[in-house]
């Protein structure tokens, strides 16, 4: 072979592997995607997620797969999609808690297992409001009934939560300083175990996402004492909101679509337009009415940017907090 032709052929090659690059990019996804849910079955994460997953596989005509790494308030998974390799074929679904789990472990003079550098948000899907409930093995009709008790016989009731510093703890801590009351806290893995816990009466108290908990609300298991955002939630209209009460407490759940750091630009877009188009459509819609959230979609620069302040938030209430055991 001559060099002209070695050349030609060499030059050849390089094209064609460059248009294989480019073909490859632009045919994905070409196989299923994963999402991981870091929570338990029932928890925020896993019912918005679910209804998402089976609006995006038309979409992006491939299977959509919700795989559960849970433990430690969410942080497991948070571990296992930060190490995943960035190929937009891992993704997590993921609440407001990721937001502190840094600022816990400073707080504990611990390496943090992952910060917010590493990743990258993509959407958000839903901003719920957060409800206050208790069993209905309770006395208790509203928050002042409670209080009262609680001020009475401090460490007597129970709250459970999805697990320390997690999305449920949070709030609950927030509010027990704002009403100057103390409970013991019984945490799980999980915000669908913390409700089995209220649900047999190994907790009496709950804070919790609305669309985790409408349906024993609903079914009269659970009853609701107030809500956490600033207004009224349109689903529990008759619930008073806490700063309606004279705490001043706020705080929401909201639920996003996170890529491992370092994942080309090409699958974070896809990804997130698949996602604009499935929260706009009345499928999704409409399974978020039924669990009594709120579609709450931000795109991707808007996302980053909501999320950067409600860090500030999160990690202001770690400190409020502080060091807790248990």
């Amino acid at each position: 072979m001559d060099r002209r032709r070695f050349v030609a052929g060499s030059a050849a090659a390089a094209a064609a592997f460059a248009a294989q690059r480019v073909f490859a990019q632009d045919a994905y996804p070409s196989h299923a995607i994963t999402f991981i849910n870091p929570f338990p079955p029932g928890g925020a994460a896993d019912v918005v997620g679910r209804p998402l997953a089976a609006v995006l596989e038309p979409i992006l005509k491939q299977p959509c797969i919700i795989e559960t790494k849970a433990g430690a308030a969410g942080q497991v998974g948070g571990q296992v999609a930060a190490s995943a390799k960035p190929d937009g074929y891992t993704l997590l679904i993921h609440i407001v808690s990721i937001s502190g789990f840094a600022e816990v472990d400073k707080l504990f003079d611990r390496q943090p297992k992952f910060t917010r550098a590493d990743f990258i948000p993509i959407a958000r899907l839903t901003s719920g409001p957060m409800v206050l409930v208790v069993n209905d093995q309770t006395p208790y009709k509203t928050i002042k009934e409670l209080v009262d008790d609680a001020k009475k016989n401090p460490d007597k009731l129970i709250f459970s939560s999805s697990g320390l510093y997690g999305a449920l703890h949070l709030p609950t801590a927030l509010f027990m300083k704002a009403a100057g009351i103390q409970m013991k806290h019984l945490p799980t893995n999980g915000g669908g175990p913390a409700l089995t816990a209220i649900l047999g009466n190994n907790a009496q108290v709950l804070v919790s996402s609305i669309a985790a908990a409408s349906g024993q609300i609903k079914a009269g298991k659970l009853r609701a004492l107030a809500c956490f955002n600033p207004q009224r939630a349109a689903s529990l209209p008759d619930v008073p909101t806490l700063k309606e009460l004279d705490y001043d407490v706020e705080f929401s759940l909201w639920v996003g679509v996170f890529a491992p750091k370092n994942t080309p630009a090409v699958p974070v877009k896809v990804v997130g337009d698949a996602i604009k188009q499935a929260v706009a459509g009345e499928q999704f819609k409409t399974a978020i009415a039924n669990i009594g959230d709120e579609v709450a979609y931000l795109d991707q620069a808007a996302f980053a940017k909501f999320w950067d302040e409600d860090a500030k938030r999160v990690e202001a209430a770690v400190h409020a907090i502080g060091r807790v055991q248990g």
